[in-house]
């Protein structure tokens, strides 16, 4: 009798022991990231979540893996309450990975996108500034005489890993620039393609007017003119830590080589990162004999193209008159 009473003990004292390491809730109250990292075992697995308290048991957690004959996903996780072993378990085999979402818009340039990734909660704006502006090696096959990572930090929205160096979030985006030129056909000329991309991207917001507007800055080109693109200007003012919300006379006149006012020419890089539609303008420009264009006061965002200055002139003309009646229309009446 005593033996079956033993037996029954250890039973039930081995089944408390089961349903108190599988069962009861453990683990951090507040927020714990943990890096599963790729190719590891069960057994890894088991015993780093018992060293970052997420579990009790880490013998536990492989066995348990070995009975469920399932796979553990890498990446990282988060955990910010108390939860049981096998709750921990279903969340790594189903791969519920903890990441931080950053979206860089067409357009952005490096200090637009510093400045995302500090909001995300990845990295401090300079830290990741410093970066974008070292890290060129990602690009070198590419583009030899880039001097930063500027035109190939493709625009979309990542899913990053919140432990993620900036080094690893710049190579993500470099790697996503990678697939879509390749199914563009970017292959050659990269650094003046993307530069010129870039131009036409700052440009307009207009998908199909892009390809006018690259083909302006190819005609002007072919005729050794000056580009007179604003959207350099204000980079040039921005790399020298000057730019003050809208161009002066004095940025017009400064010696930036982005300067396209003052030097012909592109650019001696891209001002910002193009998305598809500018980098497949700048690919496959459209031929016209125009050489100006300005915005289309009846179609916002568009824009009007001209083959002559004077019809040019005309074209600002009607731009600046529709500017000041939408001014004129918005000042308050003055009380008698």
């Amino acid at each position: 009798m005593r033996t079956i009473l033993g037996v029954i003990l250890l039973v039930a004292l081995a089944v408390a022991e089961a349903w108190y390491l599988l069962l009861y809730p453990a683990g951090p109250k507040t927020q714990r990231i943990v890096e599963i990292a790729p190719g590891s075992s069960a057994w890894k697995i088991g015993r780093q979540l018992q060293n970052e308290g997420i579990i009790r048991s880490g013998f536990a957690f492989a066995l348990w893996a070995r009975h469920k004959r399932g796979t553990l996903k890498a990446g990282a996780y988060s955990f910010d309450h108390p939860a049981s072993l096998l709750e921990v378990y279903s969340r790594l085999h189903a791969g519920d990975v903890y990441t931080l979402t950053l979206t860089v818009p067409e357009g952005y340039n490096i200090f637009d996108i510093a400045q995302a990734v500090q909001q995300a909660g990845l990295a401090s704006r300079s830290v990741f500034l410093a970066e974008e502006q070292k890290d060129t090696d990602l690009i070198h096959d590419l583009d030899p005489q880039a001097q930063s990572l500027e035109g190939y930090l493709f625009p979309d929205t990542y899913q990053i890993n919140p432990l993620a160096t900036p080094h690893q979030v710049l190579a993500t985006m470099v790697h996503r620039f990678r697939t879509e030129a390749k199914l563009l056909g970017l292959t050659a000329h990269v650094h003046e393609a993307v530069t010129l991309a870039s131009l036409v991207e700052r440009e307009t917001p207009v998908a199909e007017d892009r390809p006018l507007v690259a083909g302006v800055f190819v005609n002007r080109l072919a005729h050794k003119m000056p580009l007179d693109t604003d959207p350099s200007v204000i980079y040039a003012a921005m790399l020298e830590s000057r730019y003050r919300g809208t161009i002066y006379a004095s940025d017009l006149q400064s010696d930036s080589s982005y300067n396209t006012y003052v030097h012909a020419g592109l650019p001696p890089g891209p001002i910002c990162n193009p998305g598809d539609a500018s980098l497949r303008a700048a690919l496959h420009p459209t031929a016209t004999d125009y050489l100006y264009f300005v915005s289309d006061p009846e179609h916002p965002g568009h824009s009007r193209f001209a083959a002559t200055l004077a019809e040019h002139n005309k074209n600002v003309s009607a731009y600046r008159n529709a500017q000041h009646h939408a001014e004129a229309s918005t000042t308050p009446a003055r009380e008698p």
